[in-house]
Order: C-alpha cells, then structure tokens, then sequence
C-alpha cells in the first residue's frame, strides 16, 4: 500500500473515533434529558396565597395554636412574597410571635413590616408590637433596665408617630408604667446611698425623679428623701424648699408629715425658695 493510502486509511480510523465520541456524548445528554424529565420532584406545589393565611387564622383562633399559625404566615411570605397576603401574614407573624413569648422574633418581623409598608395602616400596629414586646420583658427595680428603655423609646414612638391611631392611648399607658419604673430604680439606689450616708449620691438619684419622673407615684417620697439629704448636710435652704413643694403640691401625703417634722425638728421653717432648683423644676412642667 502507498504511503498516500495509508494515510487516508489512518485519517478515515480518526473519523471513526470521533464520530463515535459524539454519539457516546450525545446518548449521555439524551440520558441526562430522560433523568432530569422522569426525575420525581419531591417539593410541593405552592399553595393558594389566601388557603394559607386563613389556615394560619384558623390555628390562631379556632385552634389557638399560635406556632402553627406562625408556620402558615412564614409560608404564604415564602410562596407569595409580592402579595397582599404576604404583607397581612407578616403583621399576623409578628402577632402570632407576640402571643407566645417569642419577643424577639416579634419585634424582628415587626420592624420588617414597618420597613416594608411604611404607609400602611397596620404600620402604627407594628410598632406597638415592639413597644409590647419590650414592655412585657421589663425586669424589677433591682436588675438592669435596658429592656424599660427600649420600652419607652418604642412606645414615645407609636404616640409621636401615630398620634391619631387606637394605640397611642395604650402606648401613653404603658409609658407612664415604664416611667414608674425607671423612678423606681433611681428611688432604690438613692435609698442605698442614703443608707450609707453618700448624701451627694442620694441626692443625684433624687434630682432625676423630680426632674424626669414628677408624675411618678415615687415623686412624693423623693422629696421627703430630698429634705432628709439636705438636712443631714446641714443645707437647710434646700430642704425647707423640698418639703415646701411637698407640702404644696401633696399637702394629705404621709411623707410631707415626716418631712415637715425632719424640718420642724431641725429648727427650721417649711418654706420655699423659688430660685431653688426644686421649686423651678416644678414649675416646668405645672405644678407648683
């Protein structure tokens, strides 16, 4: 054979060889194709939007069953994010959330609905929710108050931001609870202060209920405390004011008898000096 023949023979085998690669690679992909069509798909099909959300109200309130309610919303926000169901489950998530302790996951999806949905009418609902939320979990006089902080940041919010809602006269409820609250700290550490004699200290934390907390129940002892201080330093001015103003604005209270008699017993008289810091802080905010 000719050199010339054997190289058409050796370019006809190559052929051959590549003709056969392209039918291997073609029955693959045919194979993949039949794989990927007869493959069974174990994800379910999406839902009505409106079948879940009522399934989510049906465990809410029919079955009182907040968890799988939540379970219910989350999934109409998953199959349906662009829907008005989406939005109406992510208000009923954050409710469903409130009523079963889960604070934090509350005030998440609250927030994102406030996010979402500024303008809506359920916005000032939301944002009572965080406020709500951080309310139930304020501790006792004795622990950190960061929790009441957020409480009364959250509810001032609701009433500034939505002054003409059905939630701001709840909100002004609560806020005058947190107030109380945090009044009721300072009193607890001033009280502690006054135990170990640290007047100046005492009356720092006395200062913040008169100024910041006057319409606390707590305002009447932290003048009483206020006169006790003032009198222990020999500061007869302040203290006469303090149980003045007591004497004034809570003339049948329990403690301006005690502060009267501290007064009285000091060798001074119950009088007021309006220049006082007292006196002005009083006048502030009407009462005096």
């Amino acid at each position: 054979m000719t050199s010339a023949g054997h190289a058409a023979n050796a370019k006809g085998r190559r052929l051959m060889r590549t003709a056969a690669m392209v039918l291997v690679a073609l029955s693959l992909g045919a194979c993949s194709s039949l794989d990927l069509f007869s493959k069974k798909d174990d994800t379910p099909p999406d839902e009505a939007a409106d079948k879940l959300y009522n399934e989510g109200l049906f465990y809410l309130n029919a079955k009182n069953n907040p968890k799988d309610a939540v379970k219910k919303f989350e999934e109409v926000d998953r199959q349906h994010p662009y829907s008005e169901w989406a939005r109406k489950s992510l208000i009923m998530s954050a409710f469903s959330y409130y009523q079963t302790g889960q604070y934090e996951e509350c005030v998440t999806a609250a927030k994102r609905y406030i996010t979402l949905h500024p303008g809506s009418p359920d916005a000032a609902y939301a944002q009572y929710l965080i406020a709500a939320s951080y309310f139930d979990q304020i501790p006792d006089v004795t622990r950190d108050q960061d929790r009441t902080n957020k409480a009364m940041d959250a509810l001032d919010e609701v009433i500034r931001k939505y002054p003409t809602s059905e939630y701001a006269a709840a909100a002004k409820e609560k806020l005058e609870v947190a107030r109380d609250q945090l009044a009721g700290k300072e009193m607890e550490v001033g009280r502690y202060y006054l135990e170990k004699k640290d007047y100046t200290g005492a009356i720092n934390r006395f200062k913040v209920v008169v100024t910041r907390y006057q319409t606390t129940r707590h305002v009447e002892e932290a003048l009483m405390r206020l006169t006790e201080a003032y009198m222990a330093l020999g500061i007869v001015d302040e203290a006469q004011t303090a149980a003045a103003v007591l004497g004034h604005n809570f003339p049948d209270s329990n403690w301006y008898k005690h502060a009267y008699a501290l007064v009285k017993n000091g060798g001074g008289e119950v009088s007021e000096n309006k220049g006082s810091w007292i006196s002005r802080a009083f006048k502030r905010v009407g009462l005096g």
